[in-house]
């Protein structure tokens, strides 16, 4: 059987956690730094399925079957081990490798190519610590607050102005092979090859198993003729859409961790994880694409977007939030966070510090498809054409979405957020106040004094009013009324008080219950229901029957308020289980 090249085989691995392999096939709930579920080897009521992330195996105590994401895959799915690495390379998003020619030649450079920038980061990385020449390249990390720690962890190095280690190479490799590297570049002029990098500082731009394959460089004095960045070119082995800053150590959080920030550039990487914010990455200089999206979401559940403060850092955003809302899946959210004008990451946490950051970034961040409503509606104006281009331009954005369950939410939001701005789109709101008891319709009109009093303030004076004056009947009766909800505080209160005189089986007289005066007065002037009660012989039937129609129209009122707060959650986080506690609640309410 022809092998596989263990790099390839880790390449998979290390894209995909074992959950999301295992959760394809078993129902995956989080249980301390594992996962659980009921095992795929055998029918059981009681889990035993245990996934590790971290440790990158899946362990069934029922059947004691064990190992990792390709011997899941052979074993759920009936494959050979070659079959399973297809599988999982296509979900890994990574090319098949075929065994033919050109792969065997292609795998002898990659190792070629990892080669020379393993050995040409670790020489200016050590430069960068131990030559005395270079003070100037450490004096301006010191004005950045860097010191030796992040210059170590992130293999941060410093090319001179004129290097000779393109000889030194020479020595190993051919030309042609350090030139594919993008390292270096033919000068026509000079006749002869040139570090790409010299006189800046490199930051190493790693794959995901946390080898460097490309370099990010910046200058470090302000020289107008010259980029402030610059990236390594894209090669056979490069790709910057493919590829995150960081993301080799902040994936290792994920299994804490479930959000991701993602910014502009190395210096906001380095400065939030100075400052203890590690699970961060950074695009390298181009648009976001679906392909960094995707990466993420294999690791996280919710990426933060932090662009900076100014207005290329928005329309970055803009393009960033139009870009990514395609691969926007359930229980998966994108947000984006605006620092304060002229901020960018680096120099916000520097002067705020980690829980500031955390603090605002709670207050502060947008669902993508929020933002992108509030962008348009700010170019709207307020007549029919342009309304009509703000609607078509929404429908096409939601369109994009490739998820059909998100397509249709977001959409409706949207359109939901459009009838807002338009009129006579209200008229399903505030249900509840339209609503009233068939026995209280006829009081309406004796209310007109007491238009600052709220319906569900009316219906919480009738409950009190039908429960004070038959006290001895809910005595014998305390189940009918103990469970009943009120909303406003006082009136809140004083049913409280009664319930728990009741409950304390005293005889109770009203005249001796400590009540304030005038809100006993109010109650007798505003209950609606006692326009009912007095026109009839009153009697324990009626009175229930009463009671039962008062307490249906404040448990409708609970609902709405349930369902207005979960509607506004759905549409921050749209997550499906927001969706499906939605549901239930407007089934009740229909069936009310």
């Amino acid at each position: 059987m022809m092998k596989y090249p263990k790099e390839y085989l880790d390449e998979i691995k290390t894209r995909l956690k074992v959950s999301s392999v295992v959760s394809k096939v078993v129902a995956l709930k989080k249980r301390g730094k594992e996962f659980v579920g009921l095992s795929p080897f055998k029918n059981e009521k009681t889990p035993s399925f245990t996934v590790n992330d971290e440790k990158e195996f899946y362990h069934c105590f029922a059947t004691s079957e064990h190992g990792n994401i390709f011997d899941f895959v052979m074993k759920t799915q009936n494959l050979r081990f070659g079959e399973a690495v297809k599988y999982l390379a296509n979900i890994a998003g990574m090319q098949p490798y075929l065994f033919t020619k050109q792969d065997e030649e292609r795998e002898k450079n990659w190792k070629e190519y990892l080669s020379i920038y393993s050995k040409y980061v670790d020489y200016y990385h050590d430069q960068l610590l131990k030559n005395e020449k270079l003070s100037n390249a450490r004096d301006y990390l010191k004005n950045r607050s860097l010191g030796k720690n992040e210059v170590k962890k992130f293999k941060i190095g410093f090319v001179e102005k004129n290097p000779s280690f393109f000889d030194e190479l020479k020595k190993e490799f051919s030309e042609e092979t350090l030139l594919d590297s993008g390292l270096f570049f033919f000068d026509e002029k000079k006749k002869k090859c040139v570090e790409r990098f010299k006189g800046r500082l490199i930051f190493p731009i790693n794959n995901i198993s946390g080898q460097p394959i490309a370099l990010g460089g910046r200058i470090i004095e302000n020289l107008d003729y010259l980029a402030k960045y610059i990236n390594s070119p894209e090669t056979n082995f490069f790709k910057k859409g493919s590829n995150l800053y960081n993301l080799d150590l902040a994936r290792k959080l994920s299994n804490k961790l479930d959000h991701i920030f993602l910014v502009e550039g190395y210096m906001d990487v380095v400065a939030l994880s100075k400052n203890g914010l590690e699970n961060v990455v950074a695009n390298l200089g181009t648009s976001l694409t679906d392909k960094q999206i995707l990466t993420l979401n294999q690791f996280f559940d919710d990426i933060i977007i932090c662009f900076d403060g100014d207005e290329s850092g928005y329309k970055a955003a803009l393009r960033a939030a139009e870009n990514s809302i395609k691969e926007l899946k359930p229980e998966k959210q994108i947000s984006f966070l605006f620092l304060q004008d002229k901020e960018d990451p680096d120099s916000f946490v520097n002067k705020n510090g980690k829980n500031y950051f955390l603090d605002f970034t709670k207050q502060n961040k947008l669902p993508i498809h929020q933002f992108i409503f509030s962008h348009y509606k700010k170019q709207t104006e307020n007549n029919p054409s342009s309304m009509a281009i703000f609607e078509k331009k929404l429908r096409s954005i939601a369109n994009t979405i490739k998820d059909n369950f998100i397509k249709k939410y977001v959409l409706e939001f949207f359109l939901e957020k459009i009838a807002e701005l338009t009129p006579y789109s209200n008229q399903n709101k505030n249900k509840f106040f339209v609503r009233k008891t068939k026995s209280l319709e006829s009081t309406k009109k004796i209310f007109n004094e007491s238009q600052a009093i709220t319906g569900v303030e009316l219906k919480e004076f009738s409950l009190l009013y039908l429960l004070l004056n038959n006290l001895s009947l809910f005595q014998s009766n305390i189940h009918l009324v103990e469970n009943i909800k009120l909303f406003t505080e006082i009136n809140k209160q004083i049913f409280n008080l009664v319930i728990d005189k009741l409950k304390s089986n005293e005889t109770i007289d009203v005249e001796k219950l400590n009540f304030d005066k005038q809100l006993l007065d109010k109650i007798n002037k505003f209950a609606p229901i006692k326009h009912i009660l007095k026109n009839k012989p009153k009697n324990d039937n009626q009175v229930i029957e009463l009671l039962d129609d008062i307490s249906k129209d404040l448990f409708s009122h609970d609902l709405e308020l349930r369902i207005q707060e979960l509607e506004s959650k759905f549409s921050k986080d749209l997550s499906e289980k927001t969706f499906n506690e939605l549901k239930e609640l407007k089934n009740e309410r229909k069936t009310n």
